[in-house]
């Protein structure tokens, strides 16, 4: 895969059933010695060095196809900053680096995290929680699915060429589906990272939290973030592309795409609906999660669904 990752172009049909119960999640409780460990990891040598999480999703394509994703009543869980649409819609942008200020660039930041012994790095944003403390990223981004989670996960909220003015926050406990990590379905490619302080602060109170929404309808103008690391980008800066998402007519997974060439190491980044670029506020409903390497949608980026087993996951990780 790439972005996410790139998934072959053959894919096969993935198991959908249709009655799904809402709270399908699979956690992990981080020690007090590991957190510790974390704090003291990740220095600006092993952040330069860590790899994109493309490389951790190639070859899965035998978990994207046809499936089914239960939806319940529409959910819309408000941020710190108010979200107020745009009345004028922005033509569609393929993707580059963002120049622009507002909320975004705080609560959008990198992840850096270790599995199997080596050092991936992936995007994520704050999200609003009752804990205070909670990151939404990808699936991909903290379990290996199938397979064990990440070790040494850290958020670097706004990083920039190596900066990190808020600090790192270190993970806690990480969550994500059943369904990713079981088998790495890519309808359910979703993680949450219960954090811990940095400079005393919670992540929320450091650097305010988007809001989320569940359950909402498909086919919205879309906007996503992230920190592509592949060329034609560096994942030293944050990058963005908008427009509308499309069903996924190639794979027929449940997931929506959007026209974007953002690269390996955007996994895990933000979408947004109803946003407003004078205040980078809006409402997450999403995550940059995949590309297909072939086929007449492989220049779209590719996300879940955030139907009832994602706000499930939400629910156990955000109290």
């Amino acid at each position: 895969m790439s972005a996410a990752g790139l998934v072959n172009g053959a894919a096969t049909a993935a198991t959908g059933p249709g009655a799904e119960a809402p709270d399908n999640t699979v956690s992990k409780t981080i020690s007090r010695t590991a957190q510790e460990r974390t704090k003291g990891y990740w220095s600006s040598s092993r952040m330069k060095k860590a790899r994109d999480a493309s490389v951790l999703v190639e070859g899965k394509s035998k978990n994207v196809g046809p499936g089914k994703v239960a939806r319940g009543s529409a959910k819309i869980i408000g941020g710190t900053s108010t979200a107020v649409a745009p009345k004028v819609r922005q033509a569609a942008y393929g993707g580059g680096y963002y120049t622009g200020g507002g909320k975004v660039v705080q609560t959008t930041g990198k992840i850096f995290f270790t599995l199997a012994g080596s050092d991936y790095v992936c995007s994520g944003s704050s999200t609003v929680a009752a804990n205070k403390s909670l990151v939404q990223t990808a699936g991909h981004c903290l379990n290996e699915g199938p397979g064990g989670f990440a070790t040494n996960f850290t958020f670097v909220p706004a990083y920039n060429n190596g900066a990190a003015p808020y600090g790192q926050f270190a993970a806690t406990n990480l969550y994500t589906s059943t369904q990713w990590a079981s088998s790495g379905d890519f309808d359910y490619d979703i993680g949450y990272a219960k954090v811990g302080t940095s400079g005393g602060k919670t992540l929320t109170d450091a650097v305010g939290a988007q809001g989320v929404g569940f359950n909402l309808a498909r086919g919205q103008y879309t906007y996503s973030f992230g920190y592509p690391a592949a060329s034609p980008y560096a994942g030293e800066k944050i990058a963005w592309c908008h427009g509308t998402v499309v069903a996924d007519t190639y794979g027929g997974s449940s997931d929506q795409g959007l026209a974007c060439n953002m690269t390996g190491g955007s996994s895990g980044g933000p979408w947004f609906s109803g946003y407003s670029t004078s205040t980078g506020v809006g409402t997450l409903t999403s995550v940059n999660s995949f590309k297909y390497t072939a086929g007449p949608q492989s220049g779209n980026m590719f996300g879940p669904y955030f139907g009832s087993v994602v706000q499930g996951v939400y629910n156990q990780a955000q109290g």
